[in-house]
């Protein structure tokens, strides 16, 4: 039998008074814990008390219902009671420039090991300088100086005191030092000395010659001695410098004692200091002698040219004596807990910044900057897992420093081997993190299919729902969380009548009455606006009106689309009859959806019948605006109508399905029932109440299942109906099981209790066509009949007259063709 139409308290459940004990949010304890995601939660405190590797976490649910709030929370919490992680410097490799070396310090002693080297190498420029323009240590310089001057003059004294006795003297040149013949004390000219005699002038050149031998031996001696003077200042700069900085290094030695790799690093410092003292000085080793040796050189073409005083290259910056405070934990209260709102891949793994200078980039280890692993490392990072798979590589980053547990600090072309120049190559670091990925369902379960490491990386799956069971404790509960929500966001105290309202409309967005919505984006939105409206109105409380301006608001803003296709409608462009009856016609219901913001739509579904061979022709699928799952729904139908009222015999018709004046795609089985419907009248010959509107899906045995959108798809022909006055015929047939789904407008609900607007919930077909045709459907009787003039014995009898005009016109046709053949004779 037909069933009767529901009843107002089925269309909607409002939520009971008595379950809210307050007049006021104000007066309620805010809601600590997370609710309606006990599963979650689980998941949550699984993943991060495990240590073992790979145990990574990936959040994943619909937007909106507080997945990063929740996370960021709870990890703060546990965050807090864990310890802080060390901290990291970068400090210059004395041996290997290019590659800094990582030391690890206790949380907090980072920052003053930085301030002290900062310290030393700010006393090393205030104090060498003034110990090296002491009197001590110029007298001591002079000392060696003069020691190495002497050591020239009395070779050369030497040389020249034995000239005069043999006629010859030392004497300087415009090209240097030149032995010459004198006589009687004074430098004779080249004609001169030709003009000697014979023996005298061979007496002068043997002994040019072998002075000239003395010369060349002693000026080879002059850079020994040179070097023996360096390397005697050098020693006296080493001792100078060291009892002018030991006591700074000891003090640091005795201040690091339990850190060996710090003791490390300060021995190789102090043996830098003292080798490359010059970068201390602000004039550097200005004081060279001023001797002959600086000019000494022996005539043109006898032996070696000028000497040139060698420069010393340049010191080396005193950078590499800093100390680059990678990690910094000193401020932490535990663990760390960072959120990476961009995930690039420098972001993450850390970047080498440069410097201009001269036209040329150059960089050290002091413009290594620290990622988003580094600072969370020891504790736990949360990232979007959509903006890091749309950064380049950044994906591939995280997944090489959680599978090595390391993390080095590299270019993307480094990383890429894209460039082959010399920069600095930081010390990796070793990573212990928990890595939390956010995101939607389908980006989850598309990693897992698509990338093998993805299983192996992030093994606890943190399942958020989109809605929660709705029970008078969660009731409550929920409202503790609406006035957590208002406190925070510092809104206006919310009447009870206005937590009741958000209640039911979170009812609403969850689509069931049974459940609340844990989506709170767009409840959070309706509250801030809903203080808007109230302080509009110049109220100190939110009130159920202020929530249902709000509400009414924001649909407005969104449904400009929805009045303009119900305009069509109401003129008659897009043609939907609202009264009358029609033969293999009926009204289906659809759901469109822009954004966040969904309404229902009338649709006009024909069926024409003719005889054929069984096929049920959907034409939206053979032009391709069908898709999988509304194809699926029509071939339901043939295998209904094959099994009911073809049993024993072929399914002899064709017919043809339709959605009328529709110009776009259409997927989903909810108008699969609908179409039946149109099939049946069509077959049966009996008009269907274009009065009723129908949705909901069918299965092979006639039973009409579940479909969603229920609310807005009823909501939208109600409109229709309203715009064109309601006469107390209209409604719409659903689904049974969806009636616990429904969550009506007030002015639907009005009307439906007035008696001017019906919903009937339907179980099966033949329910539904009784209620569409007004005639039974009929049930198959011990004689193997439907009853008479019921709408499945009119069916029947219809694909039995169908199956008969085959047989017919197939016998006619063999007829024809019998009597077309030739006789031998006629051969």
């Amino acid at each position: 039998m037909a069933p009767d139409p529901l009843k107002p308290d089925n269309l909607y459940r409002a939520c009971d008074p008595e379950l809210l004990p307050f007049e006021t949010t104000a007066e309620l304890e805010e809601l600590t814990e997370v609710l309606g995601q006990p599963r979650a939660v689980e998941a949550i405190e699984f993943g991060t008390s495990i240590r073992s590797d790979g145990y990574n976490l990936f959040v994943h649910g619909p937007t909106g219902t507080g997945r990063h709030t929740t996370v960021r929370e709870f990890l703060n919490r546990r965050a807090a009671k864990e310890p802080r992680p060390s901290d990291w410097c970068l400090v210059h490799n004395f041996n290997e420039a290019h590659r800094p070396r990582a030391i690890e310090l206790p949380a907090g002693e980072g920052a003053g090991f930085r301030a002290a080297m900062a310290s030393f190498v700010e006393e090393l420029h205030n104090t060498l300088p003034a110990v090296f323009e002491s009197e001590e240590y110029r007298n001591r310089r002079q000392s060696v100086d003069e020691e190495f001057r002497e050591r020239q003059e009395h070779a050369f004294e030497a040389i020249q005191k034995r000239g005069r006795e043999r006629g010859v003297t030392l004497v300087r040149t415009p090209a240097g030092l030149a032995l010459a013949p004198t006589r009687e004390g004074e430098v004779i000219t080249p004609e001169a000395f030709q003009a000697l005699e014979e023996a005298e002038r061979k007496l002068i050149e043997a002994a040019l010659e072998e002075l000239q031998s003395e010369l060349q031996e002693t000026i080879r001696h002059v850079p020994e001695w040179d070097r023996e003077r360096r390397q005697r200042i050098s020693e006296l700069n080493r001792q100078v410098t060291l009892y002018a900085v030991g006591h700074l290094i000891d003090a640091l030695r005795q201040q690091y004692q339990d850190h060996p790799p710090v003791l490390k690093h300060l021995e190789a410092v102090q043996a830098d200091v003292l080798e490359n003292v010059d970068a201390f000085l602000d004039k550097g080793d200005a004081q060279e002698p001023q001797g002959v040796e600086a000019m000494a050189a022996v005539s043109p073409g006898s032996g070696p040219g000028p000497l040139i005083p060698q420069r010393r290259p340049s010191p080396p910056s005193l950078r590499r004596y800093q100390v680059n405070l990678l990690v910094d934990n000193s401020a932490a209260m535990g663990a760390p807990v960072v959120y990476e709102d961009n995930p690039t891949y420098p972001n993450l793994v850390g970047r080498v910044e440069h410097l201009s200078e001269m036209g040329a980039l150059i960089t050290d280890f002091t413009l290594i900057k620290a990622g988003s692993l580094h600072r969370a490392n020891g504790g736990y990072i949360i990232i979007d897992a959509i903006k890091l798979l749309t950064q380049s590589y950044a994906w591939e980053g995280l997944k090489r420093a959680l599978r090595s547990r390391q993390v080095r600090i590299e270019s993307l072309g480094q990383a890429l081997s894209l460039v082959s120049t010399i920069s600095v190559e930081a010390e990796a670091l070793p990573l212990d993190v928990k890595v939390v990925l956010v995101g939607e369902p389908r980006i989850y379960y598309l990693l897992c299919r698509a990338d093998t490491e993805f299983g192996e990386l992030f093994k606890v799956s943190v399942d958020y729902g989109a809605d929660m069971e709705r029970t008078p404790k969660s009731v409550l509960d929920y409202a503790r969380l609406l006035s957590r929500f208002v406190r925070s966001r510092e809104l206006k105290p919310f009447h009870r009548s206005a937590a009741a309202r958000l209640i039911e409309h979170s009812g609403r967005l969850a689509g069931d009455s049974t459940r609340l919505s844990t989506e709170m984006g767009q409840i959070n939105d309706i509250m801030r606006e809903a203080d808007h409206w109230a302080a509009t109105a110049k109220r100190r409380v939110v009130t159920a009106a202020d929530i249902d301006k709000a509400i009414v608001a924001r649909n407005r803003r969104h449904d400009r689309l929805r009045e303009r296709s119900q305009d069509m409608i109401v003129r008659g462009t897009v043609m939907i009859d609202t009264a009358g009856k029609k033969v293999g016609q009926v009204n289906a219901l659809s759901v469109l959806s822009l954004g966040d913001f969904s309404f229902g739509r009338p649709s006009r579904i024909s069926a024409r019948i003719r005889p054929g061979r069984g096929r049920v022709v959907d034409i939206e699928r053979e032009v391709d605006l069908g898709g999988p799952l509304h194809s699926k729904g029509v071939l339901i139908l043939t295998s209904f109508l094959g099994a009911r009222y073809a049993a024993d015999r072929p399914l002899s018709l064709s017919a043809s399905l339709v959605f009328e004046q529709s110009y776009g795609g259409i997927d989903g089985d909810s108008a699969s029932s609908t179409e039946l419907y149109a099939l049946l009248s069509a077959l049966s010959g009996l008009g269907i109440k274009q009065s009723l509107a129908v949705t909901g899906s069918v299965n092979q045995f006639g039973e009409v299942q579940a479909i969603g959108g229920a609310n807005e798809k009823i909501e939208g022909f109600f409109d229709i109906c309203r715009q064109r006055r309601l006469s107390g015929r209209q409604g719409v047939l659903i689904p049974a099981a969806n009636v616990p789904h429904l969550m009506l407008r007030q002015d639907v609900v009005e009307a439906c209790a007035k008696g001017r607007f019906h919903i009937y919930p339907v179980e099966t077909i033949d329910q539904g066509i009784e209620l569409l045709t007004g005639r039974p459907a009929g049930q198959r009787q011990s004689s193997g009949k439907f009853p008479a003039k019921s709408v499945n014995r009119l069916v029947e009898e219809r694909l039995i007259k169908l199956a008969e005009d085959i047989r017919a016109f197939s016998a006619k046709g063999r007829g024809k063709s019998a009597n077309n053949k030739q006789t031998p004779e006629e051969k």
